[in-house]
């Protein structure tokens, strides 16, 4: 249980507090309420660069391997993004962002599959699928070191700035008017989600829908004041991936659902409603 199960719930839940704190921060920065961890492309990313050590045998750095190659390929998407979302002038408006995101995703993806297809072992297949899937079945204590040490400084840091992020919320004018530099601040929260997001993918593979459901999920609740926002996304988003978890390993025992599946399950009908609403937004704003 100590080496095995234990590991596994703290894994869960720190993986799913840092999915949530920064869909919390993306949907501020990019004013977007379908905003989530993997809108800069970081998945597509992570995506690319696990399929290379699995497909391509690219065992640089060990056991690490995997996580190292996942890590660097959401940065270096998430990199990619920000470069194409620069104007002329140097500025990155959140539909810029958004789209590049999705320009960004959706070549990655196509990337992924080429792999996928070149790869001789269907074993190798599998282990793609169930990596892009999401997984928490290799979870060692070793493994929460970066993930724990990262949300906390990172939940830390949007906690400092969640003035500003309530801000934001008011629209690019309003923000200007009471003091918030939004183009360089909205830089370094995206640099900040980049690399959260990259490294909680590094260890549990791409587990969609957590950082879109937990942070609307709050706000119904505590309102849209992102320092009583984020202590609740990190909390919630934690239990949610927890019990996911559970149902994933439980449901057709002794056999395992990969994590993402069962997060789909729940995460589409929410979006599919989110989109229903008319101003699906933030705080009392919907109707």
């Amino acid at each position: 249980i100590w080496q095995i199960r234990f590991p596994r719930v703290l894994l869960a839940a720190v993986i799913g507090a840092g999915l949530s704190v920064v869909g919390t921060a993306l949907q501020a920065a990019v004013r977007n309420p379908l905003a989530d961890p993997f809108v800069l492309g970081g998945s597509s990313g992570a995506s690319v660069g696990a399929v290379l050590v699995i497909v391509g045998g690219l065992q640089v750095f060990g056991v690490y391997s995997l996580s190292v190659a996942a890590f660097a390929g959401a940065s270096a998407a998430f990199v990619l993004v920000l470069a194409l979302a620069r104007s002329p002038g140097g500025h990155a408006s959140p539909l810029r962002l958004v789209l590049a995101g999705v320009a960004v995703s959706y070549a990655l993806s196509a990337a992924t599959s080429f792999l996928v297809l070149r790869a001789d072992d269907p074993e190798q297949v599998r282990s793609v699928l169930f990596w892009t899937l999401g997984s928490l079945g290799g979870a060692r204590w070793e493994y929460l070191t970066l993930p724990s040490a990262a949300l906390i400084v990172g939940t830390a840091l949007l906690l400092a700035q969640s003035r500003s992020l309530n801000v934001l919320l008011l629209g690019e004018e309003s923000a200007v008017a009471l003091g918030v530099e939004t183009g360089r601040f909205r830089r370094n929260l995206l640099v900040l989600c980049g690399l959260l997001t990259g490294t909680m993918v590094a260890v549990s593979g791409t587990i969609g829908f957590v950082g879109l459901i937990v942070p609307h999920m709050v706000r119904l609740v505590v309102g849209a004041d992102h320092r009583r926002v984020l202590p609740a996304a990190t909390l919630s988003g934690a239990i949610l991936l927890v019990w996911v978890d559970v149902v994933a390993r439980t449901v057709i025992a002794p056999e395992e659902i990969p994590v993402g599946i069962v997060t789909s399950l729940v995460g589409a009908p929410f979006f599919l409603w989110l989109m229903r609403r008319k101003r699906g937004a933030f705080g009392g704003e919907g109707g």
